[in-house]
């Protein structure tokens, strides 16, 4: 499974509503760590697959959600599960230390 954009009008759907844990990766165009990490989450959606769902919302686009939860700097990561925030990270990170924050939130 690919990554998904996600919008302040799906975001409920999307993300709170979900049946499986989700990463929301809070990100801009102009943002280049955005742009380093951007591979990484697109590989390790297609090794979750179906066990956790990996989302990116465009902050230019989109200010309500990340507004909402506070998000100061990009890229900010977020994992939901049953509709609640478990576990948040900010910055950069090699898809190791992805996988590993992934893996101890879920």
């Amino acid at each position: 499974m690919a990554t998904q954009a996600v919008t302040d009008a799906s975001f409920d759907a999307e993300v709170k509503q979900s049946p499986v844990p989700v990463v929301v990766d809070f990100w801009a165009e102009w943002c280049g760590p955005c742009r380093m990490i951007g591979p990484s989450l697109e590989e390790l959606a297609a090794e979750y697959g179906d066990k956790v769902k990996i989302v990116k919302v465009n902050v230019d686009e989109n200010p309500e959600s990340p507004a909402a939860l506070g998000v100061r700097g990009i890229p900010a990561l977020f994992l939901f599960k049953d509709g609640e925030v478990v576990s948040n990270k900010i910055g950069a990170a090699p898809k190791a230390a992805l996988k590993a924050w992934i893996d101890d939130a879920i």
